[in-house]
């Protein structure tokens, strides 16, 4: 299924839908008719577990003729708030290199995962803005990434049973304002309000039995920076659970953000940045486009928005036709 959360008219609670086409079913609304039992939020429905999983399906198979909305008429939220995100640094070749070469990073392939944090505040979704606060950063970067997102609780799993603990994948733009390391640590560079674009929605496992041969790329006001694939991870999927999961526990609606190929702002020559009024566009194959508008942060907080700003209606997130039916 391609889950998501969503919003209709000058509601503020999210609710819970599945993506058929160019249409959304409202879950709840199906389980309050047929009787059932459902959570009304993507991050309950995880923790659920598979029963509410199978119920979801059910659903959704069973619905009536008309029982959606098109897709055009919904506001797209962040899929879930996380309760952490695991974002991986240098996990492809060539982005090791233009790393070293733009970011004083080190030369040789790392041997095992590079890992850091996002705070669940830096979380928001398709269509929102990031934000650009000019007192803070000249170097406002891009990265697309695939998102792995936890289904069952891991802790000391092993590669050969990581991938049974994984619900679903989305996508993340993991943006980082490259002039904000501080002695080396990128917690502050990356983990700023509204620097974890998620969305725009989580393709079950079922629908991606293999994340390592996906296409990923990204553009800037339409022209392509990053084409790449899962492929070329110096560390998969499943290796990054086993060793995340090693000393750290992964709970049910965790994210994994895997790690960004080459095209980053900061690799070209000359470096290319994020500015007010550009639209950064992260693409990923059977998931679909998570896409942002870049704003300036302080007319935007003088207009009394909150730090995830508006969501914007489904012109902030394209969704692939290639396993686009649930």
């Amino acid at each position: 299924m391609h889950l998501l959360s969503y919003r209709t008219g000058g509601s503020d609670t999210p609710r819970l839908g599945a993506r058929t086409g160019d249409r959304v079913a409202d879950l709840a609304a199906l389980a309050t008719a047929a009787g059932a039992e459902l959570p009304g939020d993507l991050a309950a429905l995880i923790r659920a577990g598979e029963p509410a999983l199978a119920t979801a399906r059910a659903l959704l198979a069973a619905a009536p003729a008309g029982a959606s909305l098109p897709l055009a008429e919904v506001t797209l939220c962040a899929p879930l708030r996380p309760g952490k995100v695991v974002g991986v640094g240098l996990n492809y070749v060539e982005h090791v290199a233009e790393s070293h070469r733009s970011l004083d990073t080190g030369r040789e392939l790392p041997d095992r995962p590079v890992l850091f944090g996002k705070p669940a505040t830096a979380v928001t979704g398709p269509g929102q803005p990031i934000l650009h606060n000019a007192d803070l950063t000249k170097q406002l970067d891009w990265e697309c990434e695939l998102a792995v997102v936890i289904g069952r609780t891991a802790r000391r799993v092993t590669e050969a049973e990581a991938l049974r603990h994984v619900f679903g994948y989305s996508i993340v733009n993991d943006v980082s304002a490259r002039d904000q390391r501080r002695s080396g640590q990128w917690f502050f560079s990356k983990g700023q309000d509204s620097y974890c674009p998620f969305g725009p929605v989580v393709v079950t496992t079922d629908e991606i039995p293999d994340p390592q041969n996906l296409d990923l790329s990204l553009k800037v006001n339409g022209v392509t920076k990053q084409d790449s694939n899962t492929r070329h991870m110096l560390f998969g999927v499943a290796r990054l659970i086993a060793d995340i999961s090693s000393g750290m526990t992964l709970e049910p609606g965790d994210v994994i953000a895997t790690g960004s190929p080459s095209g980053v702002g900061a690799g070209l020559v000359p470096p290319q940045f994020l500015q007010p009024g550009d639209l950064v566009e992260a693409t990923v194959e059977r998931i679909g486009t998570l896409a942002n508008p870049v704003v300036d942060a302080r007319g935007h907080e003088a207009r009394g928005h909150d730090a995830r700003g508006h969501e914007a209606r489904t012109g902030g997130a394209r969704l692939d036709d290639e396993g686009a039916d649930a």
